[in-house]
């Protein structure tokens, strides 16, 4: 591949018993954190254990100190304390935690011919066929008018029920067949089959009737709150090992928890830093990274004021302007892996593969590098020797050919600062599929090569 001169990642692979035991957190995180808020919460929890305390809680931001800030309950940053001034710069790793998934409608549940479904949105970049004929779960929660908050996790444990959304019988679909691919399910096709046992006394819509007594029965639930509920449709079962020889995992959400993962093992086991490390998991990524939990967002550039003034004793704002322009960064996101079967739609020069470790992107975009992030090869050439020097095995690589589609990340969003980044990730097959595919391996330099950036004191 030019960069190593290694054939593969697994050339390079022994792994520790620490690496052993991460594969097995990796399969409970995406098999638990199914939402952005599952994910961002099971991390937060994690940090605790490691002595992260909360921003309110933080009194001054010096070498060793950690700190967390979480951002409305399902995005949130990590910070280490490094023995340079944070105005000097700092090191950043940001990933997303949300995933494409369905969303439930605001006015959602209906019954039609003794059936009952609930409405969804698609969120972020799907293909609709996938989410049909499948097991899937719902996650989220329900803000009741008083202001309390129900979880809803229904679909995950061995004794409840699964949900899923009912496809058109091949034998009359002769019609469906004739259309294009992304038009043969329309997004208002993908209703959620909730029941059909009209238990639910006199009258017309028995089965409507019937579901609305058992939300509020379990959940305390009405109709009306629907209208404050964040609930998303994600697929049931868990995250597995894949593979004869248990080489891959296969599991929901891996674009981009897969690399938030890596991230938080990363900072994990760095102890006082040169520079203060900082890892950062947004939400929104995948539908343009907008609203208030989004890398658009001001939470980022406030935490970075916030530190300032902790090490300083006041609020200095060119101090952060100087941090923040400073900042050396990966914007850790994934991109799609070579698979044969579609090669017409890769550059192979230029592709990722499978098993041949983390994968730098100096640029992404689509027609022309529109809406990307295009590294300074200064910074390319850094990165480069960070991870040549810790034998990490990494690879280059663009999504696809030029005209065949493209894609965007985080990266230009953190660029508007003047702080130096570039994308860096994994190969992932089945990209934005109910279930995406990964290489053990290429987590494994994924998990170093991320640590050996934060720590690296050039």
């Amino acid at each position: 591949m030019g960069q190593k001169k290694v054939a593969t990642a697994w050339d390079e692979l022994t792994m520790s018993e620490q690496e052993l035991r991460a594969m097995q957190e990796y399969l409970s995180f995406l098999s638990q954190g199914k939402t952005e808020r599952e994910s961002w919460q099971i991390i937060e929890r994690y940090a605790r254990g490691e002595g992260f305390i909360s921003l309110d809680e933080a009194t001054n931001f010096t070498p060793g100190q950690r700190i967390s800030l979480a951002v409305r309950g399902k995005a949130g940053i990590l910070a280490i304390g490094g023995l340079r001034p944070l105005q000097d710069g700092f090191r950043l790793i940001a990933a997303h935690v949300d995933a494409p998934r369905l969303d439930i409608k605001q006015r959602p549940l209906y019954e039609e011919e003794g059936l009952g479904f609930l409405k969804t949105h698609y969120y972020g970049g799907i293909k609709k066929y996938q989410w049909t004929s499948l097991p899937l779960a719902l996650h989220g929660i329900v803000v009741l008018s008083s202001g309390q908050k129900v979880d809803i996790v229904i679909g995950e444990d061995e004794e409840d029920p699964i949900f899923t959304i009912a496809d058109l019988l091949p034998h009359l679909a002769k019609e469906q067949n004739k259309k294009k691919l992304n038009e043969a399910i329309p997004g208002e096709s993908l209703n959620l089959l909730l029941g059909h046992n009209p238990s639910g006394g006199e009258g017309e819509e028995r089965v409507k009737s019937a579901l609305l007594l058992l939300l509020k029965d379990k959940y305390g639930i009405e109709e009306e709150d629907f209208v404050s509920a964040e609930l998303e449709v994600v697929p049931a079962g868990k995250a597995r090992y894949s593979g004869l020889d248990r080489s891959f995992i296969v599991g929901y959400g891996q674009d981009d928890r897969i690399c938030s993962f890596a991230a938080w093992k990363a900072l994990q086991a760095i102890e006082v830093p040169e520079w203060s490390t900082i890892v950062l998991l947004a939400d929104k990524e995948e539908i343009g990274s907008d609203s208030n939990t989004g890398m658009k967002a001001r939470f980022f550039e406030n935490l970075i004021a916030e530190l300032i003034t902790l090490q300083n004793g006041s609020y200095d704002g060119l101090k952060v302007r100087r941090a923040l322009a400073r900042a050396k960064a990966l914007s850790g996101d994934v991109t799609g892996g070579y698979d044969p079967n579609y090669a017409e739609v890769m550059d192979k020069r230029n592709a990722a593969f499978l098993g041949r470790g983390l994968v730098i992107c100096k640029y992404t975009g689509s027609g022309g590098k529109y809406g990307t992030n295009d590294a300074n090869p200064e910074f390319v050439a850094e990165v480069r020797e960070i991870f040549d020097n810790a034998k990490i095995a990494w690879q280059t690589a663009e999504l696809g050919k030029i005209d065949a589609g493209g894609g965007g990340t985080i990266a230009q969003y953190m660029a508007v600062y003047g702080m130096e980044v570039i994308d860096c990730g994994v190969g992932i097959l089945s990209m934005h599929a109910p279930w995406e595919i990964s290489s053990i391996a290429d987590l494994v330099m994924l998990m170093r090569g991320y640590h050996e950036f934060l720590k690296y004191s050039g």
